[in-house]
């Protein structure tokens, strides 16, 4: 499953500027051979190209069609588009720790996936007075930082960027069928070997699950992130998987399905392995994205880490 494309505008663009690159590294070279040697060989070296945060988020917006959409998250949480980008962080998370990491690389944009101030919408004037959210704004608009969320855009390119970097991580690739989307069909394996699998790959020191460890799973509901206990039931209703691999539930929703469904009958577990760990991947998929459009500047993946930890 490849990668979106990159739109025709950009890739004209870019062949235009190889070409006067290009036509610009001739004219050096005869330059240097017709006259006396002056040692400036900056006049043969291409120049590194830069850009704005407006102009990286433009972007990747024009890989899905309709974006910007109306009322998304995916907004500047601080800085401006017109600044200049010395390098580019990807993260799930825009933690102090992450923007600290930032700072030492020496990188001005942070592409987070979910939100920096602690609610959907970023709002933050019920945090006007919050010492935490003020250490963190000021230390953002101390380093000129912008951060932009990239939630709505990312989960709609087809296919889904978080979904594949995911899909990417744990070698799942070769299981995605366009026609079946997120039910996947793996060769048999039993609960407790796919916990292990998902464990290692994703690095995840343990998992919450509901089911029978010797249950044999082929049939495979993958739902990163919070998807919410309607999506995730009416799903399960829809595609009767035999394992339903989620982000995170509410628990008085999913999981007494799942326990229910079990105690009529049905062959059905549920593995619950965190939001981080879930969507984490898409910033990796970001990194790729990135390094494919926008070479000259220096990307890096942050992992935020597990905000919670286990006893």
């Amino acid at each position: 499953m490849n990668q979106p494309q990159n739109p025709p505008p950009f890739n004209d663009h870019v062949n235009r500027r190889k070409f006067i690159a290009q036509l610009g590294t001739l004219a050096g070279s005869v330059a240097l051979l017709s006259g006396p040697l002056t040692g400036n060989a900056a006049s043969i070296i291409k120049p590194v190209e830069s850009f704005t945060v407006g102009q990286i988020i433009d972007l990747f917006m024009k890989q899905v069609p309709g974006a910007p959409f109306p009322n998304t998250v995916d907004t500047l949480k601080s800085g401006n588009r017109d600044t200049v980008v010395t390098g580019i962080v990807t993260t799930m998370f825009a933690t102090i720790g992450v923007i600290e990491k930032a700072i030492s690389l020496g990188a001005n944009f942070i592409i987070a996936h979910e939100p920096t101030f602690y609610n959907h919408a970023d709002e933050t004037a019920w945090l006007a007075n919050d010492d935490v959210y003020q250490y963190k704004k000021q230390l953002l608009d101390k380093h000129n930082i912008a951060v932009w969320r990239n939630h709505d855009t990312i989960h709609s390119i087809k296919p889904d960027g978080v979904g594949i970097g995911l899909l990417k991580q744990l070698d799942w690739v070769s299981y995605y069928r366009p026609e079946t989307g997120n039910l996947l069909t793996l060769p048999p394996t039993s609960l407790s070997a796919l916990v292990d699998t998902l464990k290692k790959k994703l690095s995840i020191e343990k998992v919450r699950y509901i089911g029978n460890t010797a249950q044999s799973c082929q049939k495979v509901l993958l739902l990163p992130g919070a998807a919410g206990g309607r999506r995730q039931i009416s799903e399960i209703m829809a595609k009767k998987p035999d394992v339903v691999i989620c982000g995170e539930i509410s628990e008085w929703e999913t999981a007494e399905y799942v326990r229910d469904a079990q105690a009529k009958g049905d062959k059905l577990s549920l593995i619950v392995l965190g939001h981080i760990a879930s969507e984490e991947p898409g910033s990796e998929f970001m990194i790729g994205w990135l390094k494919q459009n926008v070479p000259d500047v220096k990307a890096t993946h942050v992992h935020p880490g597990n905000s919670l930890q286990f006893m």
